[in-house]
C-alpha cells in the first residue's frame, strides 16, 4: 500500500520533463571557500554582523570549530548589550552573536535590553525597527528563560506590521514610502512569526489566513529559468542596500520557512516551486563574496529543514562513462546540503541517444541501491550503448507515505556522456598519377602506432589519404575535428578538412590545383594528422611523415609566400628602442650674455643714481600711526610686485601672474589713494599757514 500511494505522490507531483541541467548539493569546495572568504582580521571582524553572518556560515558547514574569534567578539557584544546608546541593529546582532558564541553575559543585561526592546517595538514606525526589536526579543527568549519578552499586545503589533502590505505580496518599509519590495517582504514573514512565538495568547486565525493568502500571491509573481530553477527578482535598491534576486530570494525562503515553523507548517505551497528555489541557490555555485556566500547557505539551511517542504536533488558523481574501463552508472540522491534521504527509489525511464529521434535504448529500469555509499546504481550499460552523447531521464519514487513532505519534483533529463576508443581500419596514403589515375606510391598507415613514410611527387600528381573510422559497436563514427595540415620547411602551413562517406574518411589533394596556394613552394613537407572527439578516448594529433613536392617556378607576378612569425615570438622581449634626442642649439659665448646682463641692469642703476641726485629722503614719511601703516603696505606692495615680476621669469605662468597682479593692483589702489590722500591733506595745510 505505501508503495502504491509512493507512485500516486509521484503522478501527481508532475508529469513533465524537467530541461536538462544537474544540480549538485553542497560539497567540501563550499567548506574551502568558506575559508577563504570569511577571513577575520587580527582574529575579528569588522562588525557584529559580519561575524554572526561567518558564524552561522561556518556553523551550517560543520566547520565552526575552524572559527575562533570568541575571544574578540564576546568583549564587542558585552559592549553592545551594555550600552543604552546602541542601534536596534546593533542588538539584534549582538543577540545573534551571542547565540553562537555563549558569551557570558549577566541576566540583568537580559532585563534591561528585553525592556528597551519592548518600548521599541510600541513605538516603532518602520519595518526594520519591528524586525530588529522582535527578532531581538526572541533571541533573548532562546537564551534564557528568567527575563519576560512576551508581547502583550501581540495582535496590535501584527496588524501595524500587516498595513505595510502591498497587494502583489511585497511589504513597504514604512508607511511613508510607497515604493514596495520583495527582500522586504522576507523581512516582514521573518518578524511576524516572531510576533506569533512571542505572543501570550493565539494570534487571530483570520490574521494567519490573511498573511497566508499575501504568500500565495507573492510566489505567483515568482520567476523560472529554463532549468527548472525559481527565483524572485528584485528591481529596488532597498534601505539595506540589497539588490538583486540572491538577496530577495534567499529572504523570502528565511521569511516562508520561520513563519511556517511559527504557524506549524499551515502554508500551502507547490512542491516544484520549493524545489526549483533550491536549483536557484545550487546553481549558484560558490559566490565570490562573502555576502552572498552567507545568504546562499543559509537560505539552503533554511529548505533542508522546514515545515512547508523539503527538496531533495537528484545528482551524478560522474557524466562521463567510459566503455573501456566499464564505468558503472551512479546517482545520489540527497537534501541540499548533502544529508541522506529518506527511503526511495531512482528510475531510469528511458536513455536516448541526443539529436536522434530513434526509440529509447532502455525503458523503465530502476537503479540498485548502495546503502553504503549512498548510491544507486545500474550494473552496466546496455549491450546497445555505443559512444556518443545522450540524455538520460531519471524518475524518484518515494517508499513511505509519511515523506510526502519532501519535494521531488518529476523526471529529471540529465545529459551523459559515453566514451571508447575509435577503430581505425585500412589507413593508407597514395600517390596518383594525375592523368590516369594509376597509383605512383603507396604506404599502409599505422594510425595507432608508430607510422613514418616519406614520398615525392610533382605537381602533375595527387596525394590521397584515406581511413575508417569505427566504433565500438561497428558503427561509422564522425568526428568532431578531422583535418590534414601540411607544413613546408620554411614553416609555411596548409590546413585541409577530410570528408566523410559513412566510414570512410578521405582526402584527395590535386598539385596541380594547388600551386598557386602553395606559392610554388618546392621542397620538403611535414605531414600532420588531427582527428579529435569529446567522446574519442584516443584522439590524436600526430606527424605521419613527409613528402617532397616538385613545383613549377613562379611567374613574375605571382604571389609571394607570408614570412613566417613564430606566434610564441608575440610574448618575448621586445627590440630595444634607440631614441637620438635633438642636439642642443648652438649658444653665444658666456662674456656676450654678461655683457648683455650689464646693460639690462644699467637702466636701474641710472635710476638709483639719479634718485640719489634729486636728494630723495624720508622727511615727507607720514609719523602718525593709520598714515604709516599705509605708507608701509603701499611700499610693501611695490615690493610684492616686483617679486612677482621674478617669480614671473622664474617659474610662474602668465595667467597666474595676472591673476595674482590684478589681486595686488586692487590693494595698491586702496592703500596708494590713502597714502596720497594724506600727503596732499598735509600739503595744503602747510601752504595755508
Amino acid at each position: 500500500m505505501a508503495r502504491n500511494f509512493g507512485f500516486l505522490v509521484l503522478i501527481l507531483c508532475t508529469t513533465l520533463v524537467c530541461d536538462a541541467a544537474l544540480f549538485h548539493p553542497v560539497s567540501d569546495s563550499h567548506r574551502s571557500a568558506a575559508l577563504e572568504l570569511f577571513t577575520p582580521v587580527d582574529g575579528s571582524f569588522g562588525s557584529l554582523e559580519e561575524a554572526y553572518e561567518a558564524l552561522k556560515t561556518f556553523e551550517i558547514l560543520g566547520i565552526r570549530k575552524e572559527l575562533n574569534i570568541g575571544d574578540s567578539t564576546c568583549p564587542s557584544v558585552a559592549d553592545a548589550l551594555g550600552s543604552s546608546s546602541s542601534s536596534l541593529k546593533d542588538l539584534f546582532y549582538a543577540m545573534s552573536v551571542n547565540m553562537l558564541l555563549k558569551c557570558e553575559i549577566n541576566e540583568d543585561v537580559f532585563a534591561g535590553v528585553a525592556s528597551r526592546l519592548k518600548s521599541s517595538v510600541h513605538n516603532a514606525n518602520s519595518l526594520l525597527d519591528f524586525y530588529y526589536s522582535i527578532g531581538s526579543l526572541r533571541l533573548i527568549k532562546d537564551q534564557t528563560s528568567e527575563v519576560d519578552v512576551l508581547l502583550a499586545d501581540a495582535d496590535g503589533v501584527f496588524h501595524s506590521i500587516k498595513a505595510l502590505s502591498q497587494s502583489d505580496g511585497r511589504w513597504r518599509y514604512s508607511s511613508s514610502n510607497p515604493s514596495s519590495s520583495t527582500y522586504a517582504a522576507g523581512v516582514a514573514l521573518q518578524t511576524l512569526a516572531g510576533v506569533v512565538s512571542l505572543s501570550t495568547s493565539e494570534i487571530d486565525q483570520s490574521l494567519i489566513g490573511t498573511l497566508q493568502n499575501d504568500i500565495s500571491k507573492l510566489f505567483d509573481g515568482i520567476e523560472k529559468y529554463d532549468d527548472g530553477a525559481y527565483y524572485f527578482d528584485e528591481k529596488l535598491v532597498d534601505a539595506l542596500g540589497n539588490q538583486g534576486p540572491l538577496p530577495a530570494t534567499s529572504s523570502i525562503v528565511r521569511g516562508l520557512t520561520d513563519f511556517a515553523t511559527a504557524t506549524s507548517g499551515r502554508i500551502n505551497l507547490p512542491g516544484d516551486k520549493i524545489l526549483g528555489l533550491a536549483k536557484f541557490f545550487l546553481a549558484i555555485g560558490i559566490p565570490g563574496n562573502a555576502k552572498d556566500f552567507y545568504n546562499q547557505i543559509d537560505a539552503l539551511a533554511c529548505l533542508e529543514s522546514n515545515r512547508v517542504s523539503i527538496p531533495l536533488i537528484l545528482s551524478l558523481p560522474a557524466t562521463v562513462l567510459s566503455l573501456t574501463r566499464k564505468d558503472q552508472l551512479k546517482v545520489r540522491v540527497t537534501t541540499v546540503l548533502g544529508s541522506t534521504a529518506p527511503p526511495l527509489s531512482v528510475k531510469l525511464m528511458q536513455a536516448q541517444s541526443s539529436g536522434s529521434k530513434d526509440a529509447s535504448i532502455i525503458q523503465s529500469q530502476e537503479l540498485k541501491f548502495d546503502p553504503e555509499n549512498q548510491v544507486h546504481f545500474l550494473d552496466e550499460l546496455p549491450k546497445s550503448v555505443d559512444v556518443g552523447n545522450y540524455y538520460f531521464v531519471f524518475e524518484i519514487v518515494l517508499h513511505d507515505s509519511e515523506h510526502t513532505i519532501y519535494a521531488i519534483g518529476g523526471r529529471t533529463k540529465v545529459p551523459i556522456y559515453v566514451t571508447g576508443v575509435i577503430k581505425v581500419d585500412n589507413a593508407e596514403i597514395v600517390v596518383l598519377d594525375s592523368d590516369l589515375g594509376s597509383i605512383e606510391t603507396q604506404k599502409r598507415l599505422d594510425l595507432a602506432g608508430e607510422t613514418t613514410f616519406s614520398i615525392s611527387a610533382n605537381h602533375l600528381q595527387k596525394l590521397r589519404l584515406s581511413f575508417q573510422l569505427t566504433t565500438p559497436l561497428g558503427r561509422p563514427f564522425q568526428p568532431h575535428q578531422a583535418f590534414l595540415k601540411l607544413r613546408h620547411e620554411t614553416k609555411v602551413e596548409h590546413i585541409f578538412l577530410l570528408g566523410n562517406s559513412g566510414k570512410q574518411f578521405e582526402i584527395i589533394l590535386d598539385f596541380l590545383g594547388l600551386v598557386e596556394k602553395f606559392f610554388y613552394l618546392s621542397g620538403r613537407y611535414n605531414i600532420q594528422l588531427t582527428v579529435g572527439d569529446a567522446v574519442m578516448e584516443n584522439s590524436y594529433l600526430r606527424e605521419l611523415g613527409s613528402i617532397e613536392l616538385d613545383l613549377p617556378e613562379p611567374p613574375e607576378k605571382a604571389t609571394h609566400p607570408p614570412q613566417s612569425v613564430d606566434p610564441y615570438l608575440r610574448y618575448g622581449p621586445k627590440a630595444e628602442i634607440t631614441h637620438i634626442f635633438r642636439s642642443p642649439e648652438k649658444r653665444p659665448p658666456q662674456e656676450l650674455s654678461l655683457a648683455f646682463l650689464a646693460l639690462v641692469l644699467l637702466p636701474l642703476l641710472g635710476f638709483v643714481v639719479g634718485l640719489l641726485r634729486l636728494g630723495v629722503n624720508l622727511k615727507n614719511f607720514p609719523t602718525s600711526t593709520v598714515p604709516a601703516t599705509f605708507a608701509i603696505l603701499f611700499h610693501l606692495g611695490i615690493a610684492a610686485v616686483l617679486s612677482l615680476y621674478v617669480l614671473f621669469w622664474l617659474k610662474l605662468d602668465l595667467f597666474t601672474t595676472l591673476k595674482a597682479l590684478g589681486f595686488l593692483g586692487i590693494f595698491l589702489m586702496f592703500v596708494g589713494h590713502r597714502t596720497l590722500s594724506h600727503l596732499a591733506s598735509v600739503s595744503a595745510k602747510v601752504k595755508s599757514a
